[in-house]
């Protein structure tokens, strides 16, 4: 639900969702005209024609058992693509995997890292520092952390440099005056 919708607007969706249906035996054993109805207003009606296929899939043919690793959800789960995979097995697996950044918040991830380090942007260089930073104990607050800062506090434009959190760490805040830092 949280793929390019807002967690303002998820929220009573999924409050919603999970009473109806709390696992996913439910959700499979649901129609599909529900699982739309439930859905309507978070748009991409696909995502839950796909999340329910994929219960239906884990019910039936992966004997109620969600797969458990990145590569496991990609080759098993009907819809599941990189940045699904990448966040659910950093988050609720607790797998290191830094690059579910690569496809919807690629650019927040090079944003952070870049000014954190005062680099200009590479292809490979973010990732490289990201998996350095990683804590192995811990990848999926890792992962929402860097979301979060490049969503709220280091945006693309107008950065909210006095308000972050690693601002101490960083090479471009020293680097830049503050009248400079319209980035």
């Amino acid at each position: 639900m949280l793929q390019q919708t807002q967690v303002a607007t998820v929220i009573d969706y999924y409050i919603k969702w999970m009473k109806r249906w709390p696992t996913v035996q439910d959700l499979a054993a649901a129609t599909l005209e529900a699982v739309n109805q439930m859905w309507a207003g978070l748009g991409y009606y696909s995502r839950g024609k796909r999340l329910h296929e994929g219960a239906q899939k884990v019910v039936s043919e992966l004997k109620g058992q969600m797969p458990r690793t990145v590569d496991s959800l990609l080759k098993q789960l009907p819809g599941v693509g990189r940045y699904t995979a990448a966040a659910v097995g950093s988050i609720a697996l607790g797998q290191v995997f830094t690059t579910s950044f690569i496809t919807d918040d690629w650019s927040g991830l090079v944003r952070v890292l870049c000014r954190l380090r005062a680099i200009g942007a590479d292809s490979t260089g973010p990732v490289s520092i990201a998996n350095t930073l990683v804590d192995p104990e811990r990848p999926g607050d890792f992962n929402q952390a860097m979301m979060e800062l490049g969503a709220r506090v280091c945006t693309p434009k107008g950065p909210l440099c006095s308000q972050c959190p690693v601002h101490s760490l960083c090479h471009s805040f020293r680097k830049v005056s503050p009248q400079r830092r319209s980035w």
